[in-house]
């Protein structure tokens, strides 16, 4: 099974329940950290590093003395990416979606491709536990194929944990994309539930199984519970507002490594999704 967890919006838990559902698991597992743009999983998982490479995006590279300024690569290319201004060719490589067509479609050969690098794709483990995230470049806009190529190390043989992103723009549907579950990670507060509709919506539409934790319950707002019995939604765990718990947090300590009751309910957690999946399969097969 592959499980995403995912949120509306940033610091709302969802990194804790990933991390800490993955060392719960611990043995034949793999967490993937897909939000290239701030990864912080490793700070829990503390994984051994065996592999590091840089990630490059092919962008076009024209050769202006065999270009004719024929216009073909500009008319193709629907992110303009690529433009003829006059006896001038200009490349955008941010705008770039690495497509590779300017080149295919070009007359004279006068386009070719060169590497543009993205980010930093990193490897581990820990005691069983598979462990792979990347590190985005800084001034870099484009992270779908960052997350693409991190989505690529996924095991077959092992339950895969991935960590998405926050929100619900292309990058999260990079990392969501074709996963058998998706977890939301919300907290009872009037921002939390607005980033919850919305990212219920985006699940919704990609047709995936979700259910919802609750991180910081206790808190005096019950609209948040109000919305997931509307929409169907099952509040799988709740993780209480607990000064302890934003303590282990800040020292970069997992729950699961404190206590076997964390552990127990995280193991919970994660039988109550296979349920769910399977529940799912077998209505979709009868």
């Amino acid at each position: 099974m592959i499980l995403s967890i995912a949120s509306g919006k940033g610091g709302t838990g969802k990194t804790t329940v990933a991390t800490n559902l993955a060392l719960a698991l611990e043995s034949g597992v793999q967490l993937l950290d897909c939000d290239v743009e701030e990864p912080n999983g490793a700070l829990f998982i503390q994984p051994e590093w065996t592999s590091r490479e840089t990630f490059y995006a092919m962008v076009p590279e024209v050769d202006e003395d065999a270009c004719t300024r024929c216009g073909q690569c500009a008319e193709l290319c629907q992110f303009k990416a690529i433009t003829v201004i006059g006896d001038t060719v200009l490349t955008f490589p941010e705008l770039c979606h690495s497509c590779g067509g300017c080149v295919r479609v070009c007359p004279e050969d006068a386009v070719s491709e060169a590497g543009r690098p993205l980010g930093v794709i990193r490897m581990g483990n820990r005691n069983g536990l598979a462990f792979a995230d990347a590190v985005l470049n800084v001034g870099v806009a484009f992270a779908p194929p960052l997350i693409r190529r991190v989505r690529s190390e996924t095991l077959p043989d092992r339950k895969v944990i991935i960590d998405a992103p926050p929100g619900t723009s292309c990058p999260v549907i990079a990392a969501v994309k074709g996963t058998d579950f998706v977890l939301m990670v919300t907290e009872p507060t009037p921002f939390g539930l607005s980033d919850l509709k919305l990212a219920a919506e985006v699940v919704r539409i990609l047709d995936i199984p979700c259910g919802l934790v609750v991180n910081r319950a206790g808190l005096e707002y019950e609209d948040v519970h109000g919305f997931a019995k509307e929409k169907g939604i099952p509040i799988l765990m709740e993780i209480p507002f607990d000064r302890r718990i934003a303590e282990a947090y800040s020292r970069g300590e997992a729950l699961v490594d404190g206590t076997s009751e964390w552990r127990d309910r995280f193991l919970h957690l994660y039988g109550r999704i296979e349920d769910i999946v399977e529940q799912r399969k077998a209505e979709r097969n009868s």
